[in-house]
């Protein structure tokens, strides 16, 4: 086999890890949930690629409280792209699994490494923004926090856990997938 090509069970990998990167849009990618004795059953936060879901309006009526800006759609403009993003890197996949090229497949796993370091990194940005930039006219006085992105954090009477989900999981499965052509098709 030519040293530069995949073999035709890496590009079924590919595709693979191309559906499973169409998939992970129609799940969330990440939570936050919040537990006080005032609410024991928790609120959430749950990020899609597109939208958010979850108690939003319940726990933006708390963070007044503290001066925190309100979690809407409208202050995070990556859900209105991030899918096509998403979708994009998946066709990406696809058109490598088609052309069976290693040069090819480097540069997506490069692109995909990168978009989710971005993507990690974006998420620490608004929570440093959202626990940092705080109104100091607020009726409760905090010191500025950085939730983690995973893990647990206790502000007052509440505590935080934030995880990552479905989405994402895929989002990373279908990275391994790409990896293992590398592994498989290695010149010996």
């Amino acid at each position: 086999m030519n040293a530069k090509r995949l073999s035709p069970l890496s590009a079924l990998l590919l595709l693979g890890s191309a559906g499973l990167i169409v998939v992970s849009l129609f799940f969330p990618w990440w939570r936050m949930e919040f537990f006080a004795p005032q609410y024991p059953e928790g609120l959430n936060i749950i990020v899609h690629p597109d939208r958010l879901e979850g108690e939003i309006d319940i726990v933006n009526g708390l963070n007044h409280y503290i001066g925190m800006k309100n979690f809407s759609e409208e202050n995070f403009p990556e859900l209105q792209f991030l899918p096509y993003l998403i979708s994009g890197l998946a066709a990406l996949v696809l058109i490598t699994a088609l052309i069976r090229r290693k040069l090819l497949l480097y540069g997506v796993i490069a692109l995909v490494a990168i978009g989710g370091l971005l993507g990690i990194w974006d998420v620490h940005r608004w929570l440093k923004a959202f626990g940092t930039d705080l109104d100091p006219m607020a009726p409760i006085k905090v010191d500025p926090f950085v939730p983690p992105i995973i893990g647990e954090n206790t502000l007052a009477n509440f505590v935080t856990y934030s995880h990552l989900g479905m989405g994402t999981y895929l989002f990373i499965a279908a990275f391994l997938l790409l990896l293992i052509p590398l592994w498989k098709d290695r010149v010996k």
